[in-house]
Formats: structure tokens, sequence, C-alpha cells
């Protein structure tokens, strides 16, 4: 049985990329893009072409690794860069305007752009006994198998001219190689004479049977009666696309031929996989029916980085195309309550060029020191994976981080995030950097905690954001989030900012327990710098 370890998290409703197929190709192209920050959705069938083969060969550093572990190790990969992995498959394919809408085990999810890497299958040539060997000691390919088999009996199963070409190259690891004409044309000119030159025997006649004895192939019986003892068969597959979703982009499987006889079918497709229909790549077998596993995981890299690259001239050309976007938008960033104060948000910063533009004018903003309601929240919690939204320089991502925590630390501001990665990294901890606005766009997975701390962010977009962080907490995790109450704010402009804790509780609805709610009073200072209390609003929650 082939076993899917994959992310416990639900599917997200939208996604930069989803991929679909878990091989090589759709691994390597998913690891591509999550390490550039999209967000990514791989949908894994769970039966990759190979999953009969012992293991994989001729991919360095990994020769002789079962498939299975291959792949469930690309999957812990595309995790930890912070993308998703979902066991099902993809039933269509269409679009929802500018956006790809796939269907996934009945459910839907969009994506700006789609890496199809769904492999092919191989059709076997109708030979009784044949199809239980496939992948063990019934092989097409040299380089796959040829060295498990040196010095064995081998026999080519001839179907087409190609025969020949593979009988020359498995008479390179063994001298006792056999050829059975079976269903091909007789074997004249130069290919006959190359085969009587190596002394490689051709038997007329079709094989009428591959049989097997204790777990291991014995040989083949032809028409008639006559058997013969092999280790190893080999045969010619015709390698067919799997290509059935692309169907409703105009997208068909074009028919590869060597020497006038049909071998394959492929999507066509240029080097980095990019396809006639824009946003439409493909990698791997799908497109390459000759890929190996490591050419098939080179080329899910080289679409990954393709896509990665459309997506960021198509966001250059949205930017350029907005006006001053400090005018037109609004959102957050985050506060450690060792700086922060009534006076600190004076300039109330909006939008991700203005908070850039605050970043740059000083070498550290903040302290650097967690949150107070964090550590008196988090620290009885069992150390998970958090998403800590509004990181800005980083104070309680580092706190989480050194706990042990697995953190994801989001803010709208890449100046911050960069700063923050910085530091986090001459304290040599791992985190997981996100330049996102999570007003505008979901987290990439869920949590065992989500936490956010007093998030400069208009009421306009307090129950989007909201929503988001509530969807991104896993289920048994915790949502904390804190506030200004609005109700004690010492500059009435700023209570725009504010939120009430009740009105947040409210809004999670069902399947959820509240912990805490309510306004707690701290000391601050002033906008003169006098000592005043004001008010935090606090909600602790556990998703049920």
């Amino acid at each position: 049985m082939n076993e899917t370890p994959v992310n416990e998290a639900p599917m997200n409703d939208s996604y930069d990329v989803v991929v679909i197929g878990g091989g090589a190709a759709g691994l390597s192209g998913a690891v591509a893009l999550a390490r550039s920050r999209r967000s990514v959705l791989v949908v894994d069938g769970g039966e990759p072409r190979n999953s009969n083969a012992g293991h994989v060969h001729n991919f360095l550093t990994r020769d002789g690794t079962p498939p299975a572990e291959l792949y469930a190790q690309g999957r812990a990969e595309v995790a930890r860069y912070g993308g998703h992995v979902q066991a099902g498959k993809v039933t269509s394919l269409g679009r929802d305007g500018e956006l790809f809408r796939a269907e996934v085990d009945g459910r839907v999810v969009t994506a700006r752009r789609l890496l199809v890497a769904t492999g092919l299958h191989d059709e076997l040539p109708d030979v009784p006994g044949l199809a239980e060997r496939w992948g063990a000691d019934v092989l097409h390919c040299p380089y796959c198998h040829g060295w498990e088999v040196r010095d064995k009996r081998v026999g080519i199963l001839a179907t087409g001219p190609g025969a020949v070409h593979q009988a020359l190259l498995f008479r390179q690891l063994t001298s006792h190689v056999t050829v059975f004409r079976h269903t091909a044309a007789p074997f004249t000119g130069e290919p006959a004479g190359q085969l009587g030159a190596l002394g490689i025997p051709v038997i007329d006649g079709v094989v009428a049977q591959v049989e097997a004895a204790d777990g291991r192939l014995t040989g083949v019986r032809l028409a008639g009666g006559p058997r013969v003892a092999l280790d190893a068969l080999v045969v010619a597959p015709k390698f067919v696309a799997n290509a059935d979703l692309l169907a409703p982009f105009g997208l068909t499987p074009a028919e590869v031929s060597v020497d006038g006889q049909a071998i394959a079918t492929r999507i066509a497709a240029g080097p980095a996989g990019a396809t006639s229909v824009p946003g439409i790549y493909v990698a791997g077998n799908v497109a390459d029916p000759q890929a190996q596993v490591i050419t098939s995981a080179a080329a899910g890299l080289m679409a990954g980085a393709a896509i990665n690259m459309d997506l960021v001239a198509e966001d250059a050309r949205h930017a350029a195309a907005r006006p001053a976007r400090h005018h037109a938008s609004r959102h957050h960033a985050a506060h450690d309550h060792a700086t922060h104060d009534q006076g600190q948000a004076d300039a109330a910063p909006h939008g991700e060029q203005a908070w850039d533009e605050r970043y740059r004018s000083k070498p550290a903003i903040w302290s650097g020191n967690p949150n107070p309601v964090l550590v008196a929240e988090a620290s009885g919690l069992q150390p998970g994976t958090a998403l800590d939204a509004g990181a800005g320089e980083g104070g309680d991502a580092f706190w989480l981080a050194a706990r042990g925590w697995q953190v994801t630390a989001a803010d709208i501001s890449g100046v911050a995030i960069e700063r923050a990665a910085s530091r986090a990294g001459e304290r040599g901890l791992a985190i997981t950097w996100l330049h996102a606005n999570l007003a505008k766009v979901p987290a990439p997975a869920t949590y065992d905690l989500v936490t956010t701390h007093y998030l400069h962010i208009p009421k306009s977009e307090q129950q989007s954001l909201f929503r988001h962080l509530a969807a991104a907490v896993a289920p048994g995790g915790t949502l904390l989030v804190v506030g200004h109450d609005p109700s004690d704010m010492p500059r009435p402009e700023l209570a725009e900012f504010g939120w009430m804790a009740q009105e947040a509780a409210a809004a999670l609805g069902e399947g959820w327990t509240i912990e805490a709610v309510g306004a707690r009073p701290r000391q601050a200072a002033g906008p003169e710098g006098d000592p005043i209390t004001i008010s935090d609003a606090i909600l602790r929650a556990r998703r049920d």
C-alpha cells in the first residue's frame, strides 16, 4: 500500500498556485514556489507511476531510495516552507474570471496559476502474466533497472523497431540477451546485422505467457508450447500522458513517434513548462515521457521558478496600475508592549508603503521584547505551529520560536520582515517569514496558535482580518487577539483602529470555546508623556 502522509490542516479556498500531482515534478515545483513565499496546494493522488519499483536510481545522493520514502521526504519539504499537501484527486478544472478553479474531491479551490504534474500511464503489451511483474522484473529502461539485471538472462519482447535499440542497451549489461520477435516485423538489413554481430539470438513466434514462481519471473512460453527460461523481460509500453483534466482548455496530448511507431503522447510546452494557455504549466512525464525521477524533479523546479516570475511580473503590473497605494489601502503592523503607547501611535501609518517608510526611518522601532499578554497567555500552551500576524520586527515570533514553536511570522511591511528575518538569523532562530496583507488574503495554512497584537487596522477591514485569522486556527488550536479597546483611547482619531473583544468573540460563531474576553487595564504613557491607564481588548478562544 502506498501511504501518503499529508498536512492535517484543511485546504484554504484560494492559493497562488495549485499543483496537481505529488510526484517528483509536482513536489519539486511546490518547494520552489513555497520558498518564494507563494501559497501552494499540492493535490496528491497517491498513485505514482513508479510505485511498483523497489528503488529509485540515477538520482544523485538518493540512489537506491524507495519511491515512497523519496516522496514522503518531498512532502515534508513542501510543508516545511509553508506549502500544503492534500491527499485526493482533482476531478475537474475550469476558470472563475482570472482565476483557475480546481475541484478536489467535491471541494472547489481557486488559484492564480496551475502546475500540472500528473505524469503518464503505461499501456503494456497484452500478454497474460506480464502486468503482474511490471516494475519488478518486467522492465523497460536500462538506466532504471539495468544494473539490477546485469549478467542475468534478459528477454526483449519485440513489438516494433525499437526492440533492437533495447537489445543493444541491455547487451551492454549482460551477454545473455534474447529477442522474442512477438508482433514486430522481421529484422533485416543493418538491425539484423547488429544483432547477429553481438550474438543476440532472435526467436520467432508470439509470446503467449509470462511465467513466475516464488515471487519472481521464471520465463516466457511461446504460442505452441516452447518455454524459454528468463530472469527479466524487457518491454516497450506506450507512454500515455495523464492529461484529461486539461481538455477543457484545449490542451490535448500530441503523439510522439519513433521510426514510424507511436511510442507516447505528451502535452507540448516550453523549456520551463509553459503551455499555450497562459497560466497553465506542466512538468514531468506529462510533458516529457522519457523523463526519469531526477529530470522530472528538475523540470518541476524550472516550472516553479517560471511560475513565480510570472506572478512577480503580474504583481508589479498591478502595483504600477494602482494609484498611490498609501491612499488606497490600510492595514497593520505589530507593536511590542515595551515601546508601544498612545504617543507612539501618533503617526498611525496606513498601508504597506507608509509602514515601510516608518521602519526605514529608524534602525529599530520596537524594543524586540515580547508582548506581556502573549507571555502570560501562551506560556502554558504546548509548543506546536504558530502564526504571528503583524509580526513587525519579530519580538513575539522570536519568543515563540525560542520556546520550541514552529513559527510563521507575517507582516504587511517588507522592510519589517527583512529586518526581522536578519535578526532571527543572528539569533539562530528558524522562522518562516511571510510578506502578506492578512486582511486581503488568507493565511497559507492552519496553526496550533494564531496570535496578533495591536494591529492598526480600520474597522472596514477588521471583519475580513478576523475571519482569516479564525480560519487559520487548527482544530484544538488557540486564537489570541490583543488590541486597543476604543473606549479609553486618549486620541479620538485613533479609535477607528480599536475593537471590542466581545464583538470579536461573537463573530467567531459556533465551534469555539471562549477562554478569555474583555478589556484589561494597564499603565501607559499618554500623549504628553504623563502616566495614564488604558485598556487592552483581549480575546483568547480555542477551536473545538
